[in-house]
């Protein structure tokens, strides 16, 4: 890794439009070269992938984002989601040839100023990426969960007796009440920004919603609750059959039945993640998977 150039001066601003293109780049190139290094398949295809990602986030009015510029150049961005009780951060990225100079602290720093007050802050690292775990410890995240991505389309048709649909606007505050049941807090907003951007679903039992998630094949803005794992079981195999591309989301690991049933219906384990949090943090009381916020 190259070395960081000596004397550069460096600033953390607000995120404008017209960095749209340079958070891309450097979202692809970071997240590829540490993927690389360590054997797993890169988060994102191409820099025109990261490019999209960077422009919905810099669009996104409840989310605030920041880059750091060295010497007049962009060369590192982070965000943080503000719709909700609990903000979400992420996705921090320097620039591979400014790494290992402070910038990601800095970064870091200045979401956590601008979270503060919040009920919680959480992010999902790479478990493998020992460099980015000892940083968010250092600045008072602690580990909450593992977490595994997993991806695949489940082998088996749903069981009957539950019905699996897409949501609606209609759904949104049955969709709330669940999530505050399972995790103590809603994610209205996030909800919210999924019937927008993506095809959630919801599971109902007996006539009510039992579960829901909100992008069943986008692991980083999939997060879901339910009320039983046999409700999350019905919702993921009807989600994937209504579905072409694979499933992936991300499974905390300690829900040791879900685990099984993903493995034993043909899914497969993609890499390590861990769920850490600063403020805040109820053991959930459901079936449930993050999104790469929280």
């Amino acid at each position: 890794m190259a070395k960081p150039p000596a004397g550069m001066t460096t600033a953390i601003r607000s995120v404008e439009a017209a960095d749209t293109a340079a958070c891309g780049r450097i979202i692809y190139e970071a997240f590829s070269g540490i993927s690389e290094r360590h054997g797993f398949p890169p988060d994102f295809p191409s820099e025109e992938a990261g490019e999209q990602l960077a422009s919905n986030l810099i669009a996104n009015p409840s989310i605030f984002g920041v880059v750091a510029e060295a010497d007049g150049r962009v060369v590192g961005s982070n965000f943080v989601s503000e719709g909700d009780p609990i903000r979400g951060v992420g996705p921090i990225t320097v620039d591979p040839a400014y790494q290992r100079s402070g910038i990601g602290r800095r970064l870091m720093q200045a979401v956590l100023a601008r979270g503060e007050g919040a009920a919680g802050i959480r992010l999902l690292q790479d478990a493998f990426n020992t460099s980015s775990i000892a940083l968010y410890a250092s600045l008072g995240f602690e580990i909450k969960e593992p977490v595994l991505l997993v991806a695949g389309k489940p082998e088996s048709p749903p069981p009957s007796g539950l019905a699996i649909r897409p949501m609606t606007e209609q759904d949104v505050n049955a969709c709330a009440a669940i999530c505050e049941r399972v995790h103590g807090f809603p994610r209205t907003s996030d909800v919210r920004d999924a019937l927008q951007i993506f095809k959630p679903f919801v599971v109902e039992r007996g006539g009510r919603i039992a579960g829901y998630l909100t992008s069943a094949t986008f692991w980083l803005a999939n997060h879901g609750v339910a009320e039983t794992e046999q409700d999350m079981r019905v919702l993921m195999a009807g989600a994937a059959t209504m579905t072409a591309e694979p499933m992936s989301f991300l499974l905390p690991v300690r829900q040791a039945g879900l685990f099984r049933w993903c493995l034993e219906h043909g899914m497969r384990v993609v890499k390590p993640m861990t769920l850490m949090a600063i403020g805040a943090y109820r053991e959930p009381k459901g079936c449930w998977f993050p999104s790469v916020l929280y």
